[in-house]
């Protein structure tokens, strides 16, 4: 009992230590193209173990306001879970579309272009200086392809640390899925997310194995597999398996312990 009473009080000192230092939330716009600029929302402690820039699912038009709130996308699994995030330690950074992608359709087919390759680029560099920690794009559903095709564009000090793809679009008659792009030729940690039950058909946990075939360079890879939950409405959107709702606590805590893994 007094050892558990013991460990009990050291989590609640780091989490109040955590919490002291915590920065309020800031809206940052910067400029990665010539007349662009990159909207974000950033929140986390002063002095961060690292950072993840978290990529909605969806079109990605999060249209961030001034005063950091949000338009679209307040239920999607990564946007509803920054604080979990930052509460690990972590500084977020969640991203909107650019500037010249704040109408419909937003992220859609923009996702795989150079012009965002351009300026996640932007980003990642942004967050060093901000922050000499690594930095990791973390995406979901839709935000699977946006990190994993900039990660195959990207390498050395221009690319992320690592990578987390939850929910990852495994299949797509619209476009090209991560299984399809050239992941392969990663060279960095990888960190796969998925419900066992997710009923998108596009994210079928059937498909889950040629995925991790693919990422058979990656000097660390990980699937972590989710069950239990609850699971409402559209089997794509995230109320359900599909955004692990009911699990956000141990998914959140489970991806930032194997991130800051030595």
């Amino acid at each position: 009992m007094r050892r558990a009473l013991l460990r009990m009080a050291g989590l609640l000192i780091a989490w109040a230590a955590a919490t002291a230092q915590a920065q309020p939330a800031r809206v940052v716009d910067l400029p990665t193209r010539l007349g662009v600029t990159q909207r974000l929302l950033v929140l986390g402690p002063a002095e961060p173990r690292a950072t993840v820039v978290l990529f909605a699912g969806g079109h990605g038009g999060l249209q961030i306001a001034d005063d950091g709130t949000l338009q679209w996308g307040r239920g999607n699994f990564l946007v509803r879970s920054r604080q979990l995030f930052a509460d690990q330690g972590l500084r977020v950074v969640l991203i909107d579309a650019p500037s010249d992608r704040q109408r419909p359709p937003y992220l859609t087919g923009y996702r795989q272009t150079p012009e965002h390759v351009a300026d996640v680029r932007a980003v990642i560099a942004w967050a060093r200086q901000q922050a000499p920690r690594p930095v990791w794009l973390v995406g979901t559903s839709r935000g699977t392809q946006s990190v994993a095709h900039v990660a195959t564009q990207l390498s050395g000090s221009d690319g992320p640390d690592g990578l987390v793809l939850s929910s990852t679009v495994l299949r797509d008659p619209r476009g090209r899925p991560v299984p399809d792009m050239a992941i392969d030729g990663l060279r960095l940690p990888v960190l796969v997310v998925h419900h066992e039950q997710d009923g998108c058909s596009v994210c079928a946990y059937a498909d889950m194995p040629r995925l991790m075939q693919r990422l058979a360079g990656a000097p660390r890879k990980s699937l972590i597999a989710m069950t239990g939950g609850t699971d409402r409405g559209d089997p794509c959107e995230a109320a359900g398996h599909h955004g692990f709702a009911g699990l956000e606590a141990e998914v959140v805590a489970r991806t930032a312990r194997w991130i800051l893994e030595p």
